[in-house]
């Protein structure tokens, strides 16, 4: 939780977003904002071929590289700040500190499905709560400290915090002895011959993990796409004010770590694919309800409808290791989680994009002093499609046959 409390400062960059480009005015309009992109796309990569690398040598020296890279990234993003050069912040925060986030993101996971088999969605959702959490704790931190030091001071004190805490909980992470299991647990029998132990190439290349794949970019796209444009949303549909749509952002945050625990729990007990489907169900539902919410002025019921939509985006972070493991094995989750991370790299350029691409066409095509409640309906009626395709999608996936890998 540590770790990931940590790393999960990144959802609070937008912090940094306005104090940089005051203090660099020459830089091109929004490039403060790219860095988090660029971060989010190097998370999802070196979780995919750091993985391996992981599984290889374990979860202590992948989180103490992580607090490297992590940390590192940060300073050199602070320098970049400091003398003005944006392809410095690229590289460092991005880049460098991208390839730390996603090394510190699948380190702990890796370890506690080795060590709570009984409990995996429990043990998942409690490390990836740290993950959902961390903005609510780092920006206001961020925003105290720019206003006292400054931004490039700002990023160093928070580079050698970070490095400090995750560099000492990294020493805690260690995988399980061979054969170790809980006092009185059983493993569950698949199909007469015990938990599967699938390597990472073995498992990318079955239908389950596709499945899956497909299942986890469409529920983040899901959310992520409201998450992009969350605060002029509020305020072109619901005439909220600025404050009003942050103060609700802040909520979101809220919830979305809450779900994280809430409903990776419990999978444990109604299973992953029941999780996912009610994920699919209820949000396709949701999607749809929110324009007739809007045309009706129900901003509370629009709150409730926003607030579930973002427990089962973050519940989505934390029931697919479990989901992982169940399918494949707990031995290599740390590589195939990793390659699975690719999901939302690609959901985070692609719900972006297709929101406010939609948004801008839709109000280059309105009347003048029309009214916005509108602008939203057609991209909230895609993506209701694909949720139900999600849907299909889980309901698609079976356990392992005995016939299908070890294909080499």
């Amino acid at each position: 939780m540590a770790i990931h409390l940590c790393v999960g400062s990144v959802y609070a960059w937008s912090v940094f977003n306005k104090p940089i480009e005051a203090l660099h005015p020459g830089w091109p309009r929004g490039a403060a904002a790219y860095t988090f992109s660029i971060a989010i796309a190097l998370l999802g990569l070196s979780a995919a071929f750091g993985g391996t690398w992981l599984e290889r040598h374990g979860p202590k020296r992948a989180a103490t590289l992580a607090a490297c890279l992590f940390g590192g990234g940060l300073a050199l993003g602070g320098l970049g700040v400091w003398l003005g050069w944006l392809w410095l912040l690229f590289l460092g925060y991005g880049v460098v500190g991208g390839a730390g986030l996603g090394l510190a993101y699948v380190s702990p996971v890796s370890a506690l499905v080795k060590w709570f088999p009984d409990r995996r969605g429990l043990a998942t959702g409690m490390a990836v709560l740290g993950f959902g959490g961390g903005a609510l704790i780092a920006a206001p931190v961020k925003e105290r400290l720019i206003q006292a030091v400054g931004v490039a001071p700002t990023l160093w004190i928070l580079a050698a915090v970070y490095f400090c805490v995750m560099l000492g909980a990294a020493q805690a992470l260690a995988r399980p002895p061979d054969g170790w299991r809980p006092h009185g647990h059983v493993p569950k029998d698949i199909q007469g011959g015990g938990e599967p132990e699938l390597t990472m190439p073995m498992a990318v290349r079955t239908r389950q993990f596709w499945l899956l794949w497909g299942m986890l970019f469409i529920n983040i796209s899901a959310g992520i796409s409201i998450l992009a444009q969350a605060s002029p949303m509020m305020q072109d549909m619901f005439q909220r004010t600025p404050e009003q749509a942050a103060a609700m952002v802040s909520v979101i945050a809220g919830f979305n770590a809450f779900g994280r625990i809430f409903w990776a729990s419990l999978s444990d007990r109604i299973g992953r694919r029941a999780v996912f489907s009610i994920f699919f169900a209820v949000q396709a539902a949701l999607f749809l309800l929110i324009p007739q919410l809007a045309a009706g002025g129900r901003w509370e019921l629009f709150q409730l409808a926003v607030v579930v939509i973002f427990t089962m985006y973050g519940g989505g972070f934390a029931t697919i290791p479990a989901f992982l493991a169940d399918m494949f094995g707990a031995r290599n989750v740390g590589a195939v989680h990793g390659v699975i991370l690719t999901a939302w790299s690609a959901a985070g350029v692609a719900g972006p994009i297709l929101i406010t691409s939609i948004r801008e066409a839709e109000r280059r095509a309105l009347p003048p002093e029309s009214s916005l409640v509108g602008l939203y309906t057609s991209t909230l009626q895609i993506m209701a499609v694909a949720l139900t395709i999600g849907l299909v999608l889980t309901l698609a996936v079976r356990p392992l046959a005995r016939t299908e890998p070890p294909a080499r």
